[in-house]
């Protein structure tokens, strides 16, 4: 057809100063602006490992990894992984505005008399604490007694750039003796308790016991043990 030549167009891209680029068809004649091309950026996050205690400890003799307890500084003490690192999640409160004084009573009277708890709050130095003595590149297996403050711990430092970061699913609870070498008056899974649980088994075996010994000398002694029924002041 008369007019119409075979030309191939050629493309040139020209960048905007949104961050896209718009594409125009060049052409005998004239150009033609067509659509814009979206730049899409793609973002590359990692995951947090989690490991049982046999894996964690593959990693640390195996892969190098660095073990950071984040558990508070009773339960450190009571046992803790031999050569690890501590920097607690959670810090002793001891505030003393009339809120704080009334929670921590309230505390007092229940977890941390029965299950040995301290009143904590969370440790505000602790990214900083953690930056101070490893690099965003370090590879971590953040370990405490449940799982839960080691995963919390994990989810604040993956949101400060460390990618190679894992945890002990359920935490040093599920940690057999002799997995890790450790420090403390206690075994690794035992280092959480404390308070009055953990005499509540002993409690129990001694009333217990009372109870079969009554039992046994009502039934083998009943004249006897008449007589001392007898001897108890009525009410």
């Amino acid at each position: 057809m008369a007019g119409i030549s075979c030309y191939s167009p050629s493309l040139i891209s020209s960048r905007s100063t949104l961050g896209s680029s718009l594409l125009f068809v060049k052409y005998r004649g004239g150009v033609v602006t067509g659509k814009p091309l979206r730049r899409r950026a793609f973002e590359i996050k990692a995951e947090v490992d989690f490991v049982n205690a046999d894996e964690a400890k593959k990693l640390v003799a195996v892969e190098g990894y660095a073990v950071l307890d984040v558990r508070d500084k009773s339960q450190f003490e009571r046992a803790h992984i031999k050569n690890c690192y501590h920097v607690p999640l959670f810090v002793e409160n001891t505030d003393n505005d009339l809120g704080t004084i009334v929670k921590r009573q309230m505390h007092n009277n229940f977890a941390g008399l029965f299950f040995g708890l301290p009143f904590t709050k969370p440790n505000p130095e602790f990214l900083q604490s953690v930056k101070s003595q490893f690099s965003p590149e370090s590879k971590l297996l953040l370990v405490c007694q449940e799982g839960l403050r080691s995963a919390a711990a994990a989810q604040k430092l993956e949101g400060a750039g460390y990618d190679n970061i894992a945890c002990i699913t359920s935490g040093l609870q599920t940690v057999k003796p002799g997995t890790f070498d450790s420090v403390g008056s206690k075994e690794l899974q035992d280092a959480g308790k404390a308070g009055l649980v953990t005499i509540q088994g002993k409690i129990s075996a001694v009333l217990g016991t009372v109870l079969i010994c009554a039992l046994l000398f009502v039934t083998f002694f009943p004249d006897q043990a008449e007589q001392i029924l007898q001897m108890v002041p009525s009410s």
